[in-house]
């Protein structure tokens, strides 16, 4: 669905011409470019997220995310019940304190269920873990699906190296995960005895229960920099730790949680309407606020580094591919049998 952004490009163009020669270099970071830009940039990312239907692409997201969700609980609660049934019960707490109202009963049944099926850790790691690369991959190749349409470009790679590819990527998310279900469920209690050592007492404790937040905000906003910027079929800038479209699709994330939390809690008439579904429906929509907030992250993202070029004058057309593709190979084999 075209956009009209004649206005965007008259301003911009005009700013280039009043500034000279084009620079050989763009600006080192969002934060260089002109107010004029910005508020441009973030005005062309609201318009081409409708114009691309991600809200549509967000839906899809949730289907696979649901799909992929459980296989993962099993994997981590695996992980987890190595290190003893009081490590489970440490995970469950900070499920419950750190997942929002909609998600809390569903997260926490799975992993008791889980948890509840008792010597089989060994298999069920191995199973779990299998059945969560392949459904994750599901997932990541949704994703790339949507990247592709927001950078404008066609997918490229042959299936022989797409799937391979999807596939790392997952294993590395649920690495990430793996790293903050172990963190919080070990370093809670070693915080405590750590505290007792230098005479410091529960105070350890709740030191580390303000600063573990912050913490898994970093791995989280790590995991959405690296899906952004390995997921579509564009040569992206070079990796950053935190992107500016993650920040911001965690800041959407934790707002639309909360709210979202408190119209469950308060307006809502999903118990009313769904019956004993109502807590699983609502699940689902949260799931769908999640991915909304993420690919407006990533299309934040393709928006700035399209500022970003344009204000160093090199081409970077409003409406068509400005960055190039990873792979051309299916284009270039679908050119030479025309």
């Amino acid at each position: 669905m075209p956009i009209d952004h004649e206005s965007d490009r008259r301003t911009l163009d005009a700013k280039r011409e009043r500034r000279g020669a084009p620079d050989s270099e763009s600006p080192d970071s969002p934060v260089d470019l002109d107010s004029t830009s910005k508020k441009a940039t973030l005005k062309r990312s609201v318009t081409e997220f409708l114009a691309d239907e991600l809200i549509d692409s967000a839906a899809a997201l949730t289907y696979y995310a649901v799909l992929a969700l459980f296989p993962a609980l099993i994997a981590l609660v695996s992980i987890v019940g190595f290190l003893g049934s009081s490590a489970t019960d440490s995970l469950l707490d900070n499920v419950a304190d750190l997942s929002p109202g909609p998600a809390q009963d569903i997260l926490t049944n799975a992993i008791n269920g889980v948890s509840g099926s008792g010597g089989a850790a060994g298999i069920a790691f191995v199973i779990g873990l299998l059945l969560a690369l392949y459904s994750a991959s599901g997932y990541i190749a949704a994703f790339s699906r949507a990247s592709n349409e927001i950078y404008d470009v066609e997918e490229g790679r042959p299936i022989y190296k797409l799937k391979p590819q999807q596939v790392g990527i997952t294993f590395v998310l649920l690495l990430a995960l793996v790293i903050i279900a172990v963190g919080v469920t070990v370093s809670g209690p070693l915080a405590t005895e750590v505290g007792k050592v230098v005479g410091l007492g529960s105070t350890g404790a709740r030191v580390f229960d303000i600063a573990k937040i912050p913490v898994i905000l970093l791995l989280v906003a790590f995991m959405i920099a690296f899906l952004y910027w390995a997921a579509p079929n564009v040569k992206q800038p070079k990796f950053a730790f935190v992107s500016p479209g993650g920040i911001v699709a965690l800041v959407l994330f934790i707002v639309a949680s909360f709210l979202f939390s408190l119209y469950v809690a308060n307006f809502s008439s999903y118990n009313a309407t769904y019956g004993s579904l109502g807590g699983v429906i609502a699940f689902l929509v949260w799931l769908w606020i999640t991915n909304i907030a993420v690919l407006f992250g990533a299309e934040f993202n393709a928006e700035l580094q399209r500022s970003q070029q344009r204000e160093a004058g090199r081409p970077a057309p409003l409406d068509e591919p400005f960055l190039e593709p990873r792979d051309a190979s299916k284009q270039e084999k679908q050119e030479e049998k025309d």
